[in-house]
């Protein structure tokens, strides 16, 4: 919370979980503690209202956003789920950029059982058809995965379904399941960039690398599924997934972004005490100063922290 000098203004932060949506803005005339503790339940009272009638109420959706949303872009959100979850044994949260005009990224996450489903697709192109494949790989693998299908299952039906639906459309993606109880963590990848361990304030070279996979479109895990992969987490590791419109973003000067100024920004980020909701936001930030304030291509980061109770 931040108070004007005079303490006639608080700006109070609107917080769902552990993500921040926006900030109420209270004025009067000597803000004291105990009108500020009303305050503060009041924002979280007016979190909630907006929270649940976002998805109905087009009036707090029009207020919400800067401008019109291409089509590809309402189709994907529409299948996105929010953008931080968590329990008390992990967190995973995601940014998706750019929001109003989105190609053919998109994510998914959520919680079974004790384990937390990852998802992360990058289909190519910039289109309607793009957006469309990601959101039908997107209910390809709920659909598996609500059924009891393994993460092989799940990829095998993505590719039938690109196949029958969408033919002629790549797509790469990363599919991952993470005990929350025991830190596995297994994962598929699909011609997608691998992803990085954050152990300790460090990356950890090459901890997650795999052979290459090709990518869902091209018919090679109709019958032979990808490989499932597995690697074990130690309490407060982290796992950053993320699409190539990240570490291929390129400045004026055609200097990359790369992986070692992703994983840097969203380390000294949380090492500051941000929570990863912001870290991502302030990774957005310098991804966007990088490439002068337009983005060339969907970047999609995904950060999943195992943090077990016991």
């Amino acid at each position: 919370m931040q108070l004007s000098r005079d303490r006639s203004i608080a700006w109070v932060p609107m917080v769902d979980g552990i993500e921040r949506v926006g900030v109420m803005r209270v004025a009067g005339t000597e803000l004291g503690e105990d009108v500020l503790e009303v305050c503060r339940t009041l924002a979280s009272l007016a979190t909630l209202v907006v929270i649940s009638k976002a998805a109905h109420n087009d009036v707090l959706v029009i207020r919400i956003r800067t401008r019109p949303m291409t089509l590809q872009a309402e189709l994907l959100w529409a299948f996105l789920p929010p953008r931080t979850i968590g329990t008390s044994q992990a967190t995973s949260t995601a940014v998706l950029e750019p929001a109003y005009d989105i190609g053919g990224d998109a994510f998914d996450h959520s919680f079974s059982d004790g384990t937390l489903h990852l998802t992360l697709l990058d289909a190519m192109g910039h289109d309607l058809a793009s957006g469309a494949a990601s959101a039908t790989g997107l209910a390809a693998c709920r659909s598996t995965r609500r059924a009891g299908g393994t993460l092989p299952d799940i990829a095998t039906t993505i590719e039938r379904t690109l196949e029958q639906w969408i033919p002629d459309r790549l797509m790469t993606g990363i599919l991952a399941h993470l005990d929350t109880h025991r830190g596995e963590f297994a994962w598929i990848n699909c011609g997608h960039p691998p992803p990085l361990l954050i152990r300790d304030g460090h990356v950890v070279p090459g901890a997650l690398e795999r052979p290459a996979q090709l990518p869902f479109g091209l018919g090679f895990h109709n019958t032979s599924p990808p490989p499932l992969h597995r690697a074990r987490l130690q309490p407060l590791d982290r796992v950053l997934l993320y699409s190539d419109g990240v570490t291929e973003a390129r400045s004026a000067t055609g200097a990359l972004f790369g992986e070692d100024r992703l994983a840097d920004t969203v380390i000294r980020s949380m090492a500051s005490g941000s929570t990863a909701p912001e870290a991502l936001r302030r990774l957005v930030l310098d991804l966007l100063t990088h490439q002068d304030q337009r983005l060339h291509d969907d970047a999609t980061i995904l950060l999943t922290e195992w943090h077990p109770t016991a």
